[in-house]
């Protein structure tokens, strides 16, 4: 495994890390909480430590998993926890839903209260890293979320702040990094083979900055992991019915057709390792987080830490 530091201000981490979306019990179909402990176990006894998860990922499960997993093994300072907040699922609480249903509030008292249920189901004393969830452009332009973020830190609730961005917009990202990168410790940003729209401006800007970049969706739901074909479809409590809907499949898989060659003349690795290889090789790049239901997924995805595949090699592609 390797290890970077996760921007200039961040601690030593693995270059892969545990997506925790996964094991959440919901949006991902049918799961099991004791694999789920195990693949977290297995990516832990083999280097990573970082973990990202989110307060609505099975409206607190997996932070709970999560800290059932660090109540076992103890040590919990040498594992990273990245969380976010800024959906309110509270008033869903003990419903039956389909697809996690929740309110976006980004208000200063919401995610001052957010942070503080983390913290509990956690099992700790500040949050590691605490990121928005998704917010919109416009939503950003209030400034209470900011200064949420900056009590928090003045407190002591959370080490560091970050932003995690949905559908990505390469100028305003951009702007919002030149604006509160002061705050901004870190910004966790849709990335993988077939979308590099943060390649032409936001990597740049964050490197300039100092800024951490956690790559989210790398390996695109598995679909860059060779998984999926124009007849795939989702159950009605997968989130990928409408990520990966039959509009959405029939493009990306086009555009996998055009880069498979790249995958074959590198059959020493898996497509998903190669994919998660890609991410990672980028300079301003600290982690990717992958998801991994199973040890054996965890396993497979910890192996791409070390392939050494030039990100020029790559960008050939």
């Amino acid at each position: 495994m390797k290890y970077i530091n996760l921007g200039k201000n961040g601690p030593l981490i693995s270059t892969i890390g545990f997506g925790a979306w996964g094991i959440s019990g919901r949006d991902w179909g049918t799961t099991d909480d004791k694999k789920s402990k195990r693949a977290i176990h297995e990516a832990l006894d083999n280097g990573v430590n970082f973990i990202d998860t989110a307060d609505t990922y099975g409206f607190g499960h997996s932070e709970e998993l999560i800290a059932g997993v660090l109540d076992e093994r103890g040590r919990k300072d040498e594992v990273i926890i990245a969380t976010k907040a800024g959906n309110n699922f509270y008033p869903y609480l003990g419903k039956e839903y389909d697809s996690t249903p929740a309110n976006p509030d980004y208000s200063k008292k919401h995610l001052i209260f957010a942070a503080e249920q983390s913290l509990k189901r956690l099992k700790v004393d500040a949050l590691d890293i605490l990121q928005l969830h998704s917010p919109s452009i416009e939503l950003l332009e209030n400034d209470e979320p900011w200064e949420a973020l900056q009590i928090l830190k003045d407190q002591g609730k959370i080490k560091l702040a970050g932003l995690s961005v949905q559908s990505f917009k390469e100028t305003e990202h951009a702007s919002l990094l030149d604006k509160h990168h002061d705050i901004l410790d870190v910004l966790q940003v849709r990335y993988n083979m077939l979308e590099r729209e943060a390649e032409k401006v936001l990597f740049p800007k964050a490197m300039e900055y100092g800024t951490g970049i956690i790559v989210r969706i790398p390996i695109l739901f598995g679909l860059l992991a060779g998984k999926f074909t124009r007849e795939s479809r989702f159950g009605d409590n997968d989130h990928r019915r409408i990520n990966l809907s039959t509009e959405k499949l029939d493009k990306y898989l086009t555009q996998l057709e055009a880069i498979n060659p790249f995958f074959e003349t590198h059959k020493e690795y898996t497509m998903a390792q190669l994919a998660l290889g890609f991410t990672i090789s980028h300079p301003a790049c600290s982690v990717a987080i992958p998801g991994g239901k199973t040890p054996e997924q965890v396993i497979e995805n910890i192996a791409a830490s070390d392939i050494d595949i030039p990100f020029e090699d790559y960008r050939q592609v």
